[in-house]
């Protein structure tokens, strides 16, 4: 029960983070009409929230090493929440992008320190990390349909308002846990294991790179289907502001399905070679990638599904790969450096939707889905050379 406690936090953490970063993609759409601006010009601003995203990953990482994991995560939930509330309040694009900042410093503290701490403890990690990847992916799936409802009954101020007051209350919550007994106890267990020291894989270097490498250019496919989509719909399924509700609970649908590949995902990696699994999702996604740059109408949403589905899936492979071959006591510096690269290389994402969707003279999306396409392909090369799955027992030893 103690842990299922803790679990459940660091879960509804992982969904406020990404239901606060992906709040501003939907709302733009609504923004545009009221501000004369274009969809466009208006989604730029959030460029220096998603680098912010990424490369605050590094000190919240060794801080919480140094200092206090717990002491992050409420840091996290409470300056997440403040930020979107300062945000909806937002006056004029200077401030709007100032906000959008300020959620991305702050977002940048779950990936490494949630992670490590859903990680923590061996056993079946890839099933856990599994479970804690489809609430993530509720908050991405959420974004949409709560951003959409708010913003067309309420105007788009409450959409950051809104999701900003929940997180807050959350990290009350938090604090008062991490004080409580049981909460003492487990920060406890996880100092303890912190200071074992336990010793990396024999090939932790080589495995290392390649997860680098494949969540650095996974980085820009999670990002592009995710900030896209919105807009996708817009123009190739049915348009947002015509029928706002509907549109973005087929999106959410979309994002919610998809996010329960993460279990099956664990299941497996848990249970057969990671190597075997991964690359079939990689390669898969080649394929979808093409098919979805000329979908339209319903074979778009069908292709959408299958999309965010491979992309979601392959979430927990990588996070699995971290744990199972760095020690406890530095396994939230591996993450932000993982997190790090794979933001920032996902920042580009935004400047290259405003630019493809506002100059290209044909479907700028067409072109997104195959530089998608390329990159999974890209993947799929590295992820051949990772070496052999290792016996269950040292997997249990790694951890």
């Amino acid at each position: 029960m103690r842990l299922d406690t803790r679990f459940l936090f660091l879960n509804a953490g992982h969904a406020v983070d990404h239901l606060m970063m992906l709040v501003f993609p939907t709302a733009a759409v609504f923004m545009a009409a009221e501000m004369g601006s274009s969809y466009g010009e208006l989604l730029v601003l959030s460029t220096a929230g998603f680098i912010a995203f990424g490369a605050c990953s590094l000190p919240a990482g060794w801080l919480a090493d140094r200092w206090s994991r717990e002491g992050m995560i409420a840091l996290f939930f409470v300056g997440i929440g403040a930020a979107g509330v300062v945000t909806g309040f937002a006056d004029g694009r200077m401030q709007i992008a100032a906000g959008l900042l300020a959620i991305g410093v702050f977002a940048a503290i779950y990936h490494p320190v949630g992670i490590a701490m859903v990680s923590q403890g061996g056993g079946t990690v890839g099933r856990r990390l599994g479970v804690n990847g489809v609430w993530g992916n509720m908050g991405v799936a959420a974004a949409p349909l709560l951003a959409a409802f708010l913003c067309n009954a309420y105007g788009w101020r409450t959409a950051f308002v809104v999701p900003g007051l929940l997180s807050m209350a959350i990290g009350g919550f938090w604090v008062l846990h991490c004080r409580s007994v049981a909460g003492r106890a487990a920060t406890e267990a996880g100092t303890a294991a912190r200071k074992a020291k336990a010793l990396p894989s024999d090939q932790w270097k080589r495995i290392l790179a390649i997860v680098f490498f494949a969540t650095a250019v996974g980085g820009f496919i999670f990002n592009a289907t995710t900030i896209a989509l919105p807009k996708i719909f817009d123009e190739r399924v049915m348009a947002l502001t015509e029928g706002a509700s509907r549109a973005g609970g087929l999106i959410a649908l979309v994002f919610a399905a998809a996010a329960f590949t993460q279990v099956a995902v664990g299941h497996l990696i848990d249970r057969y070679s990671i190597r075997l699994v991964f690359l079939l999702l990689t390669l898969g996604d080649v394929l979808v990638f093409l098919v979805a740059a000329e979908a339209t109408g319903s074979v778009m949403l069908g292709v959408s599904l299958a999309m965010m589905m491979l992309v979601f899936g392959q979430i927990p492979i990588t996070d699995t790969l971290v744990a199972r071959n760095t020690p406890e006591h530095w396994r939230a510096r591996a993450y932000s450096v993982k997190y790090v690269l794979s933001f920032a290389v996902a920042s580009t994402v935004v400047p290259a939707i405003s630019r493809l969707h506002d100059v290209s003279a044909g479907d700028g999306f067409a072109t997104l889905f195959l530089i998608c396409a390329a990159c999974a392909g890209a993947i799929a090369v590295a992820v051949a050379f990772l070496p052999a799955p290792r016996r269950a027992a040292a997997v249990a030893a790694g951890e």
